[in-house]
């Protein structure tokens, strides 16, 4: 059985803080132990080599929630833990499993090698460029129409005869109608979608085409601060007020100029690659034996 375990609160902390300040590329005390599995400390160096190891998405999703970062140490500690057994029962020297080994460092090899040979030079893109990527693509950079609104959810349940459920959006419609009616408070008592009731119905901003089709007309014609006639759906009846809008724009090339910049590299190093190996198998032409070839697929079947 595998024994996982951080070693208090401290040291959730601390690897919170090594994780963001890696991230960041400052620095962090290299030989502190941050966490432990298996009787052996985790230093912060290795930890934070490992977290550098992490992509784009993932560095960036801790950096913005830190909480994050837990479940990502665990799992290298999971990893850990099974690399102390494997090698304490000499699996790495098996045969059959040296073999495995040699194979996935001939891969992993190559692959290093690509990736250092088709990296474009630090100063590409240049300003120029990604100016002109910015302004080839502004449908992408585009933020639709949002919407933030509140609801009041009157459930149709099962077997329930429908012109209860009517009766129940007619009675809450005449309800919204009274003079200083309190939209968040009929929300509270009575939405059956409690957890937006306890914010007074409110659901948060969505861009339009997050909005079920079913409601998107009805929230769309509404006006900030307006409340819609009950609208009907298979799930039940939806009264929705419209709190504020968002009208849609385009981001600066200020906002997204970091995106565009990987962007642009990344497609540059994919060409790279191709490149390197086309030239690469020009000079060194492959030669196959088709007949020997057919011969060792027809012994695999």
């Amino acid at each position: 059985m595998i024994c996982m375990f951080f070693q208090g609160r401290r040291l959730i902390a601390a690897a919170v803080a090594l994780a963001i300040l890696a991230i960041s590329g400052r620095t962090a005390a290299a030989d502190e132990a941050v966490a432990r599995v298996g009787g052996v400390d985790v230093s912060g160096a290795e930890l934070r080599a490992y977290l550098d190891s992490l992509g784009a998405q993932e560095k960036a999703a801790i950096a913005k929630d830190p909480a994050l970062l837990t479940p990502v140490v665990r799992s290298y500690l999971a990893r850990q833990a099974v690399l102390k057994e494997a090698r304490a029962k000499k699996w790495d020297q098996e045969p059959s499993t040296r073999a495995q080994l040699d194979r996935l460092r001939d891969q992993a090899l190559a692959e290093l090698y690509l990736d250092s040979v088709s990296q474009p030079p630090a100063s590409y893109p240049s300003d120029a460029e990604v100016q002109a990527a910015y302004d080839a693509n502004q449908a992408a950079f585009q933020v639709p129409r949002q919407f933030r609104i509140a609801q009041i959810f009157v459930a149709a349940r099962k077997g329930e005869p429908g012109e209860d459920a009517a009766r129940k959006g007619v009675e809450l419609a005449k309800k919204l109608e009274r003079k200083g009616a309190d939209f968040a408070a009929l929300a509270a008592s009575e939405s059956d979608d409690k957890a937006a009731g306890a914010r007074g119905g409110e659901i948060g901003w969505l861009a339009e085409g997050q909005i079920v089709p079913g409601i998107r007309a009805t929230v769309t014609g509404l006006a900030p601060g307006a409340v819609s006639a009950p609208v009907r759906l298979d799930d039940g009846w939806h009264v929705v007020k419209l709190l504020e809008t968002k009208a849609a724009f385009t981001r600066t090339l200020a906002e997204v100029r970091g995106a565009v910049a990987a962007q642009l590299r990344a497609e540059r190093a994919k060409a790279n690659r191709q490149a390197f190996l086309a030239k690469l198998l020009e000079q060194n032409p492959p030669a196959i034996n088709e007949l020997a070839l057919s011969k060792l697929v027809k012994a695999e079947r």
